[in-house]
């Protein structure tokens, strides 16, 4: 198996309700996650953001000193996350950003980034990985969260490995309910 088998198909933008509805938050406590890599005023991306789940808690931590972009393949999330952003009050801190499916083509660079069941989506995940790494800040952190139930145990691993030979260094493996998860630093 490569790192690349695991690519089935991007989740359509209408599945996505299934997880990311208030129930999520029970199960998954932005704050507590992201605040030991972010803090205010920090420039940050969630990446296959969906309908912004991690993006507005990000930008709540960031605060409007901060930046969070929004990047997705599907303009409709690109559009939920915005309207839902709104509604939560931090509109002007995150901003959207469509990315292609060979690249995920932020230009800023970022002290953290997150992709929160993405890479499992990606149809190169070792291009992938290495351009994330070259979008991070020298110390900037990168969280990879995929979810348990649909990727093997083995292929976590190779994303881990593979992460690491770009430059990132694993420092954390926190538990995230019902996904596994794994932290680096880029060095």
């Amino acid at each position: 198996m490569t790192v690349n088998d695991a690519h089935k198909r991007v989740c359509p933008w209408r599945h996505a309700y299934l997880f990311d509805n208030p129930l999520r938050r029970l199960a998954h406590n932005r704050r507590k996650l992201f605040s030991p890599y972010l803090k205010p005023g920090m420039t940050a991306a969630d990446i296959g953001c969906g309908m912004g789940f991690s993006a507005i808690g990000m930008a709540k931590i960031v605060g409007p000193g901060g930046r969070v972009i929004a990047a997705d393949l599907q303009p409709e999330m690109l559009n939920v996350t915005m309207k839902r952003a709104k509604r939560a009050g931090v509109d002007g801190i995150i901003h959207p950003h469509q990315c292609r499916a060979d690249s995920i083509g932020i230009e800023d660079e970022l002290d953290f980034a997150v992709t929160f069941w993405v890479v499992h989506e990606v149809p190169d995940a070792k291009r992938f990985l290495a351009e994330l790494q070259s979008i991070l800040k020298p110390g900037g952190y990168y969280m990879l969260i995929e979810p348990a139930h649909h990727v093997p145990e083995e292929t976590i691993r190779l994303y881990v490995e593979t992460a690491e030979k770009t430059g990132m260094k694993l420092i954390d493996q926190p538990k995230v309910r019902f996904s596994k998860a794994a932290v680096f630093a880029n060095e």
